[in-house]
């Protein structure tokens, strides 16, 4: 295993450096090489010391800080790596930008972090010890969820040439409890009457407890990130606001992040957002623009979300209607009992054969209801 920087792009196409892991079994490749899974992880954070492949021993398999086993104040480590170097594939995942090799991190904008995910299988590509095929499977949880969904609608990005590896061929996606920003944002600005009305439709439903809230923060910090000439911070937050996020953005990770604001704001977090944000319609369009593309995806989609997951239903529905009305094949997948955190463990009992009969080219129904 190896710790990587490379070059990225972001969504407005400015040259970025991204940082990573790539993982590969021991000894030659197959003739032919061998196959490509590229993680995309779940929020960390937005400061430079949030990149899981920072970590002691990054290579390791998906260790969550909420869980009994959890060893950590962060997400780290890649979902199902075991499985994946025994099946004689090779892995690579992501911190993506502005988390270790500088810049300001655009927290969820999709279409950036997809760039990253697919430029971290090019770097990949031209590691000439790891053996990399051109084939490539994309799969993330969460933020990583939303950063493949956008990357997999990212056909003219995947098909430059000029690369450090061309040609690369996507065989599948697999979202766990993806975010899909931009579909809610679509659907709340064809039911509302002006851009405020819409704003407060995708901001009020993760405004309900601080933590929750600090993703949002984080959501309009990512945004503003991307678009800075267009955005401004005191747009959404107050002017205390915008200086208190600005400071735990810079410095802690996401929930060292929110122990800060519960310590410091508790009840009183909604201080520090104005009561009516302005410039709300250059909001609406960002959270479209930065988020999943309207393409067919370029392969076969496999979505999964818990029954008790905190990323709400709709927000995966919109994009199976959405998709699969351009023709699309989209399986979605809702799993009894499951919560954000159980979620990527429990996904693993189905996407791993799914993954091996993508890379195995075996013949795949469409799931897309009413096929």
């Amino acid at each position: 295993a190896w710790r990587i920087a490379y070059i990225s792009s972001d969504v407005n196409d400015l040259k970025t450096i991204s940082t990573g892991l790539l993982i590969a079994p021991v000894g030659p490749a197959p003739k032919g090489g061998r196959p490509v899974v590229a993680w995309s992880h779940g929020t960390t954070g937005s400061a430079q010391n949030c990149g899981p492949s920072q970590q002691i021993n990054p290579a390791v398999p998906l260790n969550e800080y909420y869980l009994m086993n959890g060893n950590s104040w962060e997400d780290y480590g890649v979902l199902s790596l075991p499985e994946f170097i025994k099946e004689g594939y090779v892995v690579v995942a992501t911190d993506y930008q502005g988390l270790g090799a500088g810049g300001k991190h655009q927290y969820s904008v999709g279409q950036t972090q997809g760039r990253d995910v697919i430029n971290s299988i090019r770097a990949a590509g031209t590691f000439k010890e790891v053996g990399a095929s051109k084939k490539a499977l994309l799969y993330g949880w969460s933020q990583g969820g939303y950063s493949v969904l956008a990357a997999g609608g990212s056909g003219a990005y995947l098909a430059k040439n000029g690369t450090a590896f061309d040609g690369v061929e996507l065989v599948g996606v697999v979202a766990l409890s993806p975010v899909n920003l931009s579909g809610v944002a679509q659907v709340a600005m064809s039911s509302s009457q002006t851009p405020e009305q819409a704003l407060e439709k995708i901001t009020a439903p993760l405004s309900q407890s601080i933590f929750t809230w600090a993703h949002l923060a984080g959501m309009m910090y990512g945004l503003q990130a991307a678009y800075p000439g267009k955005l401004q911070l005191t747009d959404w937050f107050t002017p205390e606001g915008a200086k208190v996020f600005d400071q735990l953005s810079n410095n802690k990770c996401f929930h060292v992040l929110s122990d800060s604001l519960s310590y410091t704001y508790g009840d009183n977090y909604k201080s520090l957002v104005r009561t009516t944000p302005g410039n709300a319609k250059a909001w609406i369009d960002a959270l479209i623009a930065g988020g999943i593309p309207n393409n067919k995806p370029l392969a076969p989609v496999l979505v999964y979300r818990g029954t008790k997951d905190a990323v709400p239903k709709p927000m995966v529905d919109i994009y199976e209607s959405q998709m699969c009305k351009l023709g699309a094949n989209v399986k979605h997948i809702e799993m009894d009992g499951a919560t954000h955190f159980t979620s990527p463990v429990e996904a693993q009992k189905t996407f791993l054969p799914w993954v091996k009969d993508r890379f195995d080219k075996k013949p795949l129904d469409n799931a897309c209801p009413g096929s």
